[in-house]
């Protein structure tokens, strides 16, 4: 994307795929978005494009864009390769141990736990916040790059949480933290990766498989 203001298109797009404003399947015709956004197509041409590369947006020959549509295998195998990231990475945030960074991720971690007693809503954004600062502390650009362009693709997968899968989501972020504060990144490691995978559970029981979809 070469215009500005085809990445402001992509990212209310992207915030509308993850927030489940837009649902998997749903159609995402240009002239209707050009009108919602107050912009010529162009931008959002850009945009689709763009969303596409990352996995968000499926564009149709002749049918136009919609958003994408993931079947329970492709979702497994999305998920195991976060998984195996987010645990490389937690193993490496635990060798690093930034100050400055590991206190950053301690205020996420005090407000999210206020947040799964109290307003719900903020939970997606904070859980965002939590795992980029994660990233930044792994301090691998690469492999932050990776993740990031990968949890975009899984977090469509996955619903709100109620408050008590809210409240289990942060503990697990909790128990993350303070392995990676204490220096064990064998735990860190493990814990990161049980924290995807503990996901993955819900959504095998929630998104048909690829063979329920040709029945």
């Amino acid at each position: 994307m070469h215009s500005p203001l085809a990445h402001l298109v992509a990212d209310e797009i992207r915030r509308a795929i993850l927030d489940g404003r837009y649902e998997p399947g749903a159609r995402l015709v240009e002239d209707r978005l050009a009108r919602d956004f107050q912009v010529s197509r162009i931008p959002v041409r850009e945009a689709l494009r763009a969303l596409a590369t990352e996995g968000l947006v499926e564009v149709l020959p002749r049918r136009g864009a919609a958003v994408a549509s993931l079947s329970s295998d492709v979702a497994r195998e999305m998920v195991e390769v976060r998984a195996a990231l987010e645990g490389l990475n937690a193993r490496l945030a635990a060798r690093r141990r930034e100050p400055d960074l590991l206190e950053a991720i301690q205020d996420v971690l005090t407000k999210g736990n206020a947040a799964t007693a109290g307003k719900l809503d903020q939970l997606n954004s904070l859980n965002a916040e939590f795992h980029d600062l994660l990233a930044r502390a792994g301090r691998n650009s690469i492999l932050g790059d990776l993740m990031r362009s990968l949890r975009d693709r899984t977090d469509m997968l996955f619903p709100r949480l109620n408050r008590e899968q809210a409240r289990k989501t942060w503990d697990e972020h909790a128990a993350i933290l303070q392995a990676v504060i204490a220096g064990d990144a064998d735990l860190a490691e493990l814990l990161a990766e049980r924290h995807v995978v503990s996901a993955a559970a819900f959504i095998a029981q929630h998104t048909p498989t690829a063979s329920d979809a040709k029945k």
